[in-house]
């Protein structure tokens, strides 16, 4: 218990760290309620109002339909957020069974199930997600099985990793010489002892699920329209660059905060869960008081 409410009060101690936390319960409220907090209608189509710059009326102004691009904005977030939530918990479950299953078997099951990994982990991110969505065609569903599928190996590997050194540990034989079975052992001494990777591993995936799903809308294979979404908008935005910088600025600064409050969460995370990191930091940290 002490050790938990220290976790949290260094977690609570590192300032970019809490920042991060409180934008990402922001954009967690943004997507439950973006319908609801959306001033207007993501296609109420107002033409003569088009191209309007950011305004008591249009906070960020209009696009080339007149539609009100805060709107579309929070909108946009709300299914970049879902779309990011569900493909990451797709691949964490996969993810960190096969690399559980890998870590703790060993032989030749580890050798076939880590092969098949290195495989899929052989081609980029964006070029497999593409495949994907090539084969099972455009939408939300195999957007995020795409970018579920690529970030698979990932959990696979640290899963793998983590498992390989917590099995060998003196509490692991213990059981395994009181015959315990191998779903107790999995359950109650592998899972807990490697959450710490993957909860820092699920935080870094979400932003680059994030990412992705916005390069594959502004491809034009993923979220499609009348759906708003942040790529989508982005390369709706090119042709009036230089007469409404606003239509690109604005989606992009939403995809650029939400990636970035991710990833410095995450690497807060990793400070605190990491033994390594935090005994530094402890250290550090009492030299400086004295």
């Amino acid at each position: 218990m002490t050790d938990r409410v220290s976790s949290w009060r260094l977690l609570a101690g590192n300032p970019v760290t809490v920042i991060s936390a409180a934008v990402l319960v922001a954009v967690a409220v943004i997507a439950v309620g973006a319908q609801w907090l959306a001033p207007y209608g993501v296609n109420d189509i107002d033409v003569p109002n088009a191209l309007q710059s950011p305004s008591g009326a249009h906070w960020f102004g209009t696009d080339e339909l007149g539609r009100d691009v805060a709107s579309r904005v929070l909108v946009a977030i709300g299914a970049s957020m879902r779309v990011a939530v569900v493909s990451v918990a797709f691949a964490a479950a996969v993810g960190v069974t096969v690399g559980v299953l890998a870590g703790y078997r060993g032989g030749w099951l580890d050798t076939v199930l880590m092969r098949i990994v290195d495989v899929m982990f052989a081609f980029p991110v964006l070029l497999l997600a593409l495949a994907v969505v090539a084969v099972l065609g455009p939408g939300v569903t195999t957007t995020t099985l795409a970018i579920g599928i690529v970030y698979t190996p990932i959990f696979a590997r640290v899963a793998r990793a983590s498992t390989l050194s917590v099995r060998t540990e003196p509490y692991v034989a213990v059981s395994k010489t009181m015959g315990t079975g191998d779903a107790y052992i999995l359950s109650r001494h592998v899972l807990p002892n490697i959450s710490g990777p993957l909860i820092v591993q699920t935080s870094l995936s979400l932003a680059f699920a994030t990412l992705s799903e916005a390069a594959l809308s502004f491809l034009g294979l993923g979220i499609q329209p009348p759906q708003p979404s942040l790529g989508r908008m982005i390369f709706d935005s090119q042709g009036f660059v230089t007469l409404a910088w606003w239509m690109a600025v604005f989606p992009g600064a939403a995809i650029f905060v939400i990636v970035l409050a991710f990833n410095l969460f995450g690497d807060g995370l990793r400070d605190v869960l990491d033994p390594k990191q935090r005994t530094m930091i402890e250290a550090r940290r009492t030299a400086v008081q004295r």
